[in-house]
């Protein structure tokens, strides 16, 4: 396992049914480049805001929690912080936890950039699902499950490869 490191983070929902199967540990990350017209999380957005967090001291409050089925990812962009979830993330499986996360990046361009970052190609192989691409506003869909505008799409992975085609 890997040494845990800081992470800048907006804050965390304890217990969500909103951002993936089962009852969730979401980490919304500080700091994000697409700034959607629209999007929910704006104050995400600068990559100075939020607070420094170390990944141990998440770690600690997921454990504090035994009903929780997994951790969602999300942001601000998580792929900006893949170096210090990487550890996080790997205690996070060896728990036995379900891992998403939520990017503005479509699976395709993320497939572009794992070549170019290995910490972005271990965090993915570690992931249960993605829910990916930018929101957009004219798309937005309050039916769907787990995602805000139909550009987005819910893949399940395993292993960093797509199960859901």
């Amino acid at each position: 396992m890997s040494e845990f490191k800081s992470l800048r983070i907006a804050g965390v929902i304890r217990e969500s049914i909103t951002d993936g199967p089962g009852i969730r540990f979401v980490l919304f990350l500080q700091g994000c480049p697409h700034g959607c017209k629209g999007c929910h999380n704006p104050e995400t957005h600068d990559f100075n805001g939020g607070y420094v967090i170390d990944g141990e001291k998440v770690l600690a409050e997921i454990r504090s929690n035994p009903l929780i089925y997994g951790v969602t990812l999300s942001g601000g962009e998580p792929v900006c912080q893949a170096d210090g979830l990487v550890p996080l993330a790997e205690a996070v499986k060896d728990m036995g936890l379900d891992l998403g996360m939520y990017t503005g990046y479509t699976f395709e361009e993320l497939e572009g950039l794992r070549g170019r970052d290995v910490s972005l190609d271990r965090l993915i192989k570690l992931l249960d699902f993605i829910v990916d691409g930018p929101y957009v506003e004219a798309e937005r869909d309050l039916t769907l499950q787990f995602r805000g505008s139909r550009n987005q799409r819910f893949i399940t992975l395993k292993d960093g490869r797509r199960t859901d085609i």
